[in-house]
């Protein structure tokens, strides 16, 4: 009984650090471009909102890979 105990304990100590598996469709980089697609027009949605919150436009620009928001006067 003890052994089984430290045997499942251990068991679930693994599972639960693993990474997550690599075909997981919400991962960012996923090689899904729908994914990555709806991820960048909810940033965009946002940071036009944001920026017309201050009277302003938002301006995207790439730098890395990534995808930063300015707010610009209009």
């Amino acid at each position: 009984m003890n052994w089984t105990t430290v045997v499942c304990i251990a068991l679930v100590a693994g599972c639960a650090n693993s990474p997550p598996p690599l075909d997981n469709p919400s991962a960012p980089g996923s090689n899904r471009p729908g994914a990555d697609q709806r991820r960048e027009a909810r940033a965009l949605e946002q940071a036009e909102s944001d920026c017309a919150s201050q009277g302003k436009r938002a301006v995207a620009r790439r730098d890395e890979g990534e995808t930063f928001y300015d707010c610009v006067d209009k």
